[in-house]
């Protein structure tokens, strides 16, 4: 099924700037034209877009980390594609490897995050930690 930007925007609490934005910088990957010219996007933009949202919004990544992250996703699929058209086992052997070495990346980016984010989590339990030990006085 094709949606209209309008459609898209509302399905993923976006405005219509953001999602050509993210097509202009290459997060999101060009969507089909009707006639008309309008963009017509499919459920892989719609699932594209939530992406770039969790990884924005959850992980707190800037738009430079995301388009990282979607990189090394982009990456990882074009690797998992080939994976499935291998038949010889050193060769499949071979893009497991790869393949790790994204995953990899991957899970540093957010390990990174996760480490930031505890972080300034004790910092504040130790304000906290601070002004119940001042109440109790």
């Amino acid at each position: 099924m094709l949606y209209k930007i309008d459609d898209v925007a509302k399905e993923c609490g976006l405005t219509k700037r953001s999602i050509r934005y993210y097509e202009e910088i290459g997060l999101l990957f060009p969507p089909e034209r009707s006639e008309g010219g309008f963009r017509l996007y499919s459920d892989k933009h719609i699932e594209r877009l939530k992406q770039i949202m969790n990884v924005r919004d959850v992980l707190g990544f800037t738009l430079q980390e995301v388009q990282e992250y979607i990189s090394i996703d982009m990456e990882f699929e074009e690797h998992r594609q080939q994976y499935r058209e291998l038949f010889d086992e050193n060769q499949k052997r071979e893009k497991l490897i790869e393949v790790e070495r994204i995953l990899s990346q991957q899970l540093e980016m957010i390990d990174q995050k996760l480490k930031k984010m505890s972080d300034i989590r004790n910092d504040m339990d130790k304000k906290y930690q601070r002004v119940l030990k001042a109440l109790e006085k």
